[in-house]
């Protein structure tokens, strides 16, 4: 006869499984300076699976530059990018916008150097891509994020099976 400790103390194990809210997003973090970071994605060239981002409710972004023909490419974290850009749109759920303007931007600035690129026009677009949905989203397209609830079910499943034997 199955116990009712051993049920309540296996469905609680199963409920912590699912309990995510701690854990921080995993991005790449690379630039198209990297091997396998460009346009064809290839995470065996940049060399590792990506990081966890500093924050825990953080996204990943996948930023294009495009001038021309080059195309640049940049994925990290969007804690990262927040302190140093100013023309990341406002609306940052999945998918891909433009970027914002920011017309005070260098507006006090005076200088004859153009390879500074204080007003950010050196790119003809710039687009910005978030995804927060699954761990290594700013990559290529993926698989769907069952992945992670799938070793999850088993566990659960075991767990009962323990706790019907008893």
């Amino acid at each position: 006869m199955v116990s009712l400790k051993s049920c309540i103390i296996s469905l609680a194990l199963c409920l912590f499984l699912f309990i995510g809210s701690s854990e921080a997003i995993w991005c790449y973090r690379c630039n198209s300076a990297t091997p396998g970071c460009g346009d064809k994605f290839n995470w065996r060239g940049i060399g590792y699976l990506g990081d966890p981002c500093p924050e825990d409710d953080d996204v990943c972004v996948k930023v294009i530059e495009r001038k021309g023909t080059m195309e640049t490419y940049t994925r990290d974290c969007l804690s990262s990018l927040q302190g140093f850009r100013t023309d990341i749109p406002a609306d940052k759920y999945e998918g891909c916008r433009p970027a914002a303007r920011d017309l005070n931007l260098a507006h006090y600035v005076n200088t004859s150097v153009k390879e500074l690129d204080v007003k950010r026009d050196h790119y003809d677009s710039t687009t910005f891509c978030f995804c927060f949905l699954d761990h290594r989203c700013n990559g290529a397209a993926a698989l769907g994020g069952t992945a992670g609830y799938l070793w999850k079910l088993v566990a659960c499943l075991l767990l009962a099976m323990v706790a019907l034997r008893r």
